[in-house]
């Protein structure tokens, strides 16, 4: 079969390969893209879009019990979990369609089927019809990542689950263990612990939600506790017994191992790179802990080959890839690019409360050398957050104390990953604490709390 020739060539449909391939069709390369599964990838049809829409449904079934509260009535609540799988799944069946609009508008051919780099810009493709060859001076590897799997903690699918189990569950847990405190654990767990189900989250570092600032954490953990949830800090699962209906976990704490039962276990333990089967160390590309070693501007060091998202390393954010695939699109192209700054890059966990995050902690200002200011503002002191009945939850800004510099802001509570943007500008546009200060922000809006605490690190805050 004849080889195909294009300007640019993507392996991975995901956020970033998809972004960088319409980028590059805008900028008027021919590009192709090649995609083993779904366009999209993880993010949209097993990660981000679908746990949101979970997660949707049960922020709607709390509040349904909180209707008095609120004046109102309601009886005889109740879920149906299969119905809220399904519209969790039409959300992501939607949104992979949309790509596949969004590849035929911008004229880039789709090649669906498993690539492998053949040499200096090829591209082999085993579809379902055969194989393709293809060539092009500049490829960008997008191939994203997948959960990891500890020896002895390896899903089942039936009462060991990684995410695409939680988000398909084959049945309603009772009492859930979730190994792991990150984004993907808290959010999965906040999720089954609000529809009932009898949650411990397991973590093995000091504190749940171990990348977001030490004051956010602790607050988290009170909320979850609260709320139910047992948190096990400094704990690890080391081995699983499995039969027909309960899993029981052998959990050392404390040095002391207890073996605790559940009907269901949930891993998120992190990440792996998919760098297998692609032919990169054929062609000289140097891998770390399953990561393709880059430089800012996510070159390998092979002449006219990239990596981009998670394959390229920290942060795991479905933004970064977005961003790295237009940086690349970009350079490809002959424009200027700008290279995405990880420490610019807002994380943000949908669990309940909400936490979102841009910049330095305040104990990673201090170890970087920086002289701080800190300013908090508490839920309690918004109109808006007491109308709408979400009181808990603080905002915590960390400033440079010689230039104002925002080096970081940390939130916990209703809406925060929509409000966390607003620190994104600002670090974005280099702002200091006098811009943020004569900011006029609206009222009523959740959003005045980020003025007050800025006004806070100065000691000029007004409602506190």
């Amino acid at each position: 079969m004849a080889e195909k020739s294009f300007d640019l060539i993507v392996i991975g449909a995901g956020p970033g390969g998809y972004v960088a391939a319409i980028r590059g069709a805008q900028l008027g390369l021919s590009v192709a893209i090649v995609e083993r599964e779904h366009l999209g990838g993880i993010c949209l049809n097993w990660g981000c879009i679908p746990t949101k829409a979970l997660l949707r449904s049960s922020e709607v079934f709390h509040l349904m019990h909180r209707a008095k509260e609120f004046g109102l009535k309601a009886d005889n609540i109740g879920y149906d979990l299969d119905a809220v799988v399904k519209r969790s799944r039409k959300v992501a069946g939607q949104l992979s369609g949309g790509i596949g609009h969004l590849m035929k508008k911008n004229k880039i051919t789709v090649f669906m089927g498993t690539a492998k780099l053949a040499g200096k810009g090829k591209v082999s493709v085993k579809t379902d019809k055969g194989s393709e060859d293809l060539s092009a001076k500049n490829i960008v590897v997008a191939t994203g990542a997948r959960a990891r799997n500890l020896p002895g903690l390896e899903a089942d699918g039936k009462r060991v689950w990684m995410y695409k189990d939680a988000l398909n569950p084959p049945h309603m847990p009772k009492k859930l263990l979730v190994i792991g405190s990150g984004a993907i654990g808290i959010e999965f767990a906040s999720f089954y612990n609000t529809l009932g189900a009898e949650t411990t989250v397991v973590e093995v570092m000091d504190r749940i939600l171990p990348v977001e600032d030490e004051e956010i954490s602790k607050f988290a953990k009170k909320q979850f506790e609260k709320q139910g949830m047992k948190i096990m800090q400094k704990a690890v699962v080391k081995q699983l017994d499995r039969a027909a209906d309960k899993v029981t976990a052998h959990i050392e704490e404390g040095g002391k191992v207890e073996k605790h039962e559940f009907d269901t276990v949930i891993s998120a333990v992190g990440i792996v790179g998919n760098v297998e089967d692609l032919g990169l160390e054929d062609m000289g590309v140097k891998i770390d802990r399953t990561h393709v070693v880059t430089d800012e501007y996510c070159c390998t060091g092979v002449d006219g080959l990239y990596a981009i998202g998670d394959i390229a390393g920290a942060p795991w954010l479905a933004h970064k890839a977005s961003h790295e695939g237009v940086m690349v699109a970009e350079l490809i192209a002959g424009k200027h690019a700008h290279p995405v700054k990880p420490e610019s890059i807002a994380g943000c966990t949908y669990c309940h409360p909400q936490v979102a995050s841009v910049g330095y902690t305040e104990a990673k200002a201090k170890e970087l050398g920086f002289d701080v200011k800190v300013g908090r503002f508490p839920f309690i002191g918004n109109g808006k957050a007491i109308a709408l009945g979400e009181p808990e939850g603080m905002i915590k800004t960390v400033f440079d104390a010689k230039t104002g510099e925002l080096l970081g802001a940390h939130m916990v509570g209703a809406e925060v990953t929509e409000l966390i943007q607003g620190y994104v500008v600002g670090r974005q546009l280099e702002t200091t604490e006098e811009d943020l200060m004569n900011t006029v922000f609206p009222h009523p809006t959740l959003s005045e709390m980020m003025h007050e605490s800025v006004l806070d690190a100065y000691g000029q805050v007004i409602h506190m």
